[in-house]
């Protein structure tokens, strides 16, 4: 079955991505051609159920990293394989195509832990990450080869685990006479520069700070749980940035140390935003101060990252991921590069909601083909791996 798939000029790809605010399924459908640098995408269509409050909120608890034993891992696993199952099948209405013409899925999974710096356990150092969403419920329910579990490879071989974005981009976006940079915004923020006609060794990628997590965290405090995050930036743009407070922001160690680095929910989590909130409280600020300070701050550790951290500066910067509908915060972004280029894929003619959701379904289809699919220059890996466990 898989040397058959292996065999297809063209192929059905659904890729499924789950990301650090746990909002809910992002599934997309695409038709790859070939595999390696002559890989050609076609998106066909994109849905993205959200998850229930109810299942938000347990994820978000198990997440914490200090809730939940065995018994909740285990179901869980099996709940979020069955949500993207059901997610599968939505796209697949969505799209007009039967279950039984997809050729491969592609899922990250749900990252409910990362542990991307060593740390002491029982005599040993550890450094681990853990995603779930099992994936023997898509290949029973839709039917299709399923490759997960990508970040722990990477690890293995010294690895950070993240970001995994970048191979895929340099696949996509690569131009032969701009430098150019890729910024995802999701829950955690993350950065993409390729050189102009550089190589894949050429690249440098790394976790710019919080994305949309953290304004997501205090609108719900500000809103007493009625928002979960700010529509278009609108209450963001009813406050005042507060330079006080964003200078206290910006002596964040995470912005001083140098790629390679992750970061994530572990670090820019609700102990992070209830500081934030002590000092806004301190300093006399409104719930939207505050909000549209913690905008501002988003904004200015994709441009510190820009600045300092890229050893090539972007030309231009593209901005995918949820964060891109945030016109507060793209308009602070432009803001703190006023000389840089700065655009939405939708510019491009790619889908920003879909971007991540189509590069699992491209790291999938290379795992088949056995191409090496992480990019040791993001990831501070040893050497090329072929990431991707393959259920069938």
């Amino acid at each position: 079955m898989l040397s058959d798939i292996m065999k297809k000029e063209k192929k059905l790809v659904i890729g499924l991505m789950s990301g650090t605010s746990a909002d809910g399924v992002d599934a997309v459908l695409v038709e790859i051609t070939g595999h390696g640098i002559n890989t050609r995408v076609r998106q066909l269509a994109f849905v993205s159920p959200p998850y229930t409050e109810e299942v938000r909120e347990r994820i978000l608890r198990i997440a914490a990293g200090d809730f939940g034993g065995s018994k909740e891992l285990c179901l869980m696993n099996v709940l979020l394989g069955e949500l993207f199952a059901d997610a599968c099948e939505m796209l697949c209405k969505e799209a007009g195509v039967a279950l039984s013409d997809i050729d491969l899925i592609g899922t990250h999974g749900q990252t409910l832990y990362h542990v991307p710096i060593a740390e002491e356990y029982l005599g040993r150092p550890i450094r681990a990450t853990y995603q779930i969403g099992e994936p023997s419920v898509l290949v029973e329910r839709i039917g299709a080869i399923t490759v997960s579990d990508f970040r722990v490879r990477d690890m293995a071989a010294g690895g950070l685990g993240a970001p995994l974005v970048p191979y895929t981009e340099y696949i996509l976006y690569s131009d032969p006479s701009c430098n150019v940079g890729l910024q995802n915004i999701g829950g955690i923020g993350n950065i993409t520069v390729l050189p102009a006609g550089g190589k894949l060794e050429d690249l440098t990628a790394f976790d710019t700070g919080p994305g949309n997590m953290m304004i997501d965290n205090v609108i719900a405090r500000i809103t007493n749980g009625r928002l979960r995050y700010d529509d278009g930036g609108k209450m963001a743009a009813s406050g005042h940035v507060s330079e006080a407070l964003l200078s206290e922001l910006m002596k964040d160690p995470y912005l001083s140390v140098k790629p390679p680095k992750t970061t994530g929910r572990e670090y820019y989590g609700n102990d992070y935003v209830d500081r934030i909130m002590a000092i806004g409280a301190s300093l006399g600020l409104s719930g939207e101060d505050i909000l549209a300070t913690v905008t501002m701050f988003t904004a200015s550790c994709i441009a510190h990252s820009a600045n300092h951290l890229c050893p090539i500066r972007p030309d231009r910067l593209i901005i995918g991921g949820g964060g891109s509908l945030n016109q507060t915060l793209m308009q602070d972004i432009r803001f703190c590069l006023p000389d840089v280029e700065v655009m939405t894929n939708e510019d491009l003619g790619f889908d920003s909601a879909a971007k991540e959701a189509v590069a699992f379904a491209l790291l999938a289809n290379e795992c088949i083909h056995s191409v090496c699919n992480n990019a040791p220059a993001a990831t501070g890996a040893q050497h090329p791996v072929i990431m991707g466990k393959i259920s069938q």
